[in-house]
Protein backbone atom coordinates (compact mmCIF):
# COMPACT_ATOMS: atom_id res chain seq x y z
CA UNK A 1 0.00 0.00 0.00
CA UNK A 2 1.49 3.05 -0.95
CA UNK A 3 1.11 6.83 -2.21
CA UNK A 4 3.98 8.43 -4.50
CA UNK A 5 3.66 11.99 -5.03
CA UNK A 6 4.90 13.61 -8.25
CA UNK A 7 4.86 17.02 -10.67
CA UNK A 8 6.66 19.37 -8.65
CA UNK A 9 9.19 21.64 -9.75
CA UNK A 10 10.07 25.56 -10.42
CA UNK A 11 7.83 27.46 -11.66
CA UNK A 12 7.45 31.20 -11.88
CA UNK A 13 4.81 33.48 -9.96
CA UNK A 14 1.51 32.94 -12.04
CA UNK A 15 2.30 29.95 -13.45
CA UNK A 16 0.62 26.45 -13.24
CA UNK A 17 1.77 22.71 -12.01
CA UNK A 18 -0.35 19.76 -12.06
CA UNK A 19 0.66 17.23 -9.04
CA UNK A 20 0.07 13.69 -8.94
CA UNK A 21 -0.82 11.37 -6.38
CA UNK A 22 -0.38 7.70 -7.58
CA UNK A 23 -1.69 4.71 -4.92
CA UNK A 24 -0.36 1.38 -5.70
CA UNK A 25 -2.01 -1.69 -3.70
CA UNK A 26 -5.55 -0.56 -3.13
CA UNK A 27 -7.97 1.40 -5.10
CA UNK A 28 -7.83 4.77 -4.18
CA UNK A 29 -11.61 5.55 -5.49
CA UNK A 30 -12.52 4.13 -2.24
CA UNK A 31 -11.01 6.43 0.08
CA UNK A 32 -10.59 10.65 0.79
CA UNK A 33 -7.06 11.95 -0.57
CA UNK A 34 -6.08 15.35 1.14
CA UNK A 35 -2.88 17.53 -0.27
CA UNK A 36 -0.63 18.67 2.24
CA UNK A 37 1.97 21.35 2.12
CA UNK A 38 4.70 22.25 4.38
CA UNK A 39 6.59 25.73 4.10
CA UNK A 40 10.41 25.61 5.15
CA UNK A 41 10.19 26.61 8.65
CA UNK A 42 6.34 26.09 8.93
CA UNK A 43 4.40 22.99 10.37
CA UNK A 44 2.71 20.65 7.66
CA UNK A 45 -0.86 21.77 6.87
CA UNK A 46 -4.07 20.59 5.03
CA UNK A 47 -4.41 22.31 1.46
CA UNK A 48 -7.37 20.58 0.14
CA UNK A 49 -9.21 17.17 0.29
CA UNK A 50 -11.24 15.05 -2.30
CA UNK A 51 -13.80 12.92 -0.53
CA UNK A 52 -14.83 9.46 -2.09
CA UNK A 53 -18.06 11.06 -3.51
CA UNK A 54 -15.76 13.58 -5.33
CA UNK A 55 -16.65 16.63 -3.49
CA UNK A 56 -13.50 19.00 -2.81
CA UNK A 57 -13.44 20.38 1.16
CA UNK A 58 -10.69 23.36 1.07
CA UNK A 59 -8.98 23.48 4.42
CA UNK A 60 -6.68 26.64 3.17
CA UNK A 61 -8.65 29.72 1.89
CA UNK A 62 -5.91 31.17 -0.09
CA UNK A 63 -6.15 28.66 -2.93
CA UNK A 64 -9.98 28.43 -3.36
CA UNK A 65 -10.07 29.87 -7.03
CA UNK A 66 -6.81 28.59 -7.62
CA UNK A 67 -6.31 24.91 -6.86
CA UNK A 68 -8.47 22.18 -7.96
CA UNK A 69 -8.52 18.66 -7.20
CA UNK A 70 -9.60 15.27 -8.90
CA UNK A 71 -9.51 11.91 -9.78
CA UNK A 72 -8.48 9.34 -12.41
CA UNK A 73 -9.69 6.20 -11.50
CA UNK A 74 -8.76 4.65 -14.26
CA UNK A 75 -5.65 5.86 -13.26
CA UNK A 76 -5.83 5.16 -9.61
CA UNK A 77 -4.33 8.95 -9.46
CA UNK A 78 -6.03 12.19 -7.59
CA UNK A 79 -4.27 15.48 -9.13
CA UNK A 80 -3.78 19.17 -7.60
CA UNK A 81 -4.01 21.19 -10.07
CA UNK A 82 -2.66 24.18 -9.37
CA UNK A 83 -2.92 27.71 -10.91
CA UNK A 84 -1.63 31.20 -10.65
CA UNK A 85 0.86 30.01 -8.53
CA UNK A 86 2.15 32.47 -5.55
CA UNK A 87 5.79 32.34 -3.98
CA UNK A 88 3.67 31.60 -0.31
CA UNK A 89 2.83 28.31 -2.39
CA UNK A 90 6.15 27.32 -2.14
CA UNK A 91 6.56 23.96 0.07
CA UNK A 92 6.60 20.37 0.01
CA UNK A 93 3.56 19.24 -1.50
CA UNK A 94 2.37 15.11 0.17
CA UNK A 95 -0.39 12.97 -0.09
CA UNK A 96 -2.45 11.10 2.01
CA UNK A 97 -5.37 8.59 1.72
CA UNK A 98 -8.05 7.77 4.73
CA UNK A 99 -11.62 6.92 5.17
CA UNK A 100 -13.21 10.45 5.62
CA UNK A 101 -10.96 13.61 5.03
CA UNK A 102 -10.79 14.64 8.92
CA UNK A 103 -9.11 11.49 9.84
CA UNK A 104 -6.88 11.51 7.36
CA UNK A 105 -5.82 15.14 8.18
CA UNK A 106 -6.18 14.41 12.05
CA UNK A 107 -4.07 10.58 11.57
CA UNK A 108 -0.40 10.88 12.43
CA UNK A 109 1.73 8.86 10.24
CA UNK A 110 4.75 8.88 8.72
CA UNK A 111 5.64 10.95 5.19
CA UNK A 112 7.58 10.06 2.33
CA UNK A 113 9.52 12.64 0.40
CA UNK A 114 6.93 14.52 -1.10
CA UNK A 115 7.13 16.85 -3.96
CA UNK A 116 9.02 20.05 -3.89
CA UNK A 117 7.04 23.00 -5.33
CA UNK A 118 9.25 26.27 -5.34
CA UNK A 119 7.49 29.54 -7.12
CA UNK A 120 9.61 32.13 -7.99
CA UNK A 121 8.99 36.37 -8.15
Amino acid sequence: VQLQASGGGLVQAGGSLRLSCAASGFTLHYYATVWFRQAPGKEREAVLCLTSTDNSIYYKGSVKGRFTISRDSAENTVYLQMNSLKPEDTAVYYCAAGSTCMETVRTERSWGQGTQVTVSS
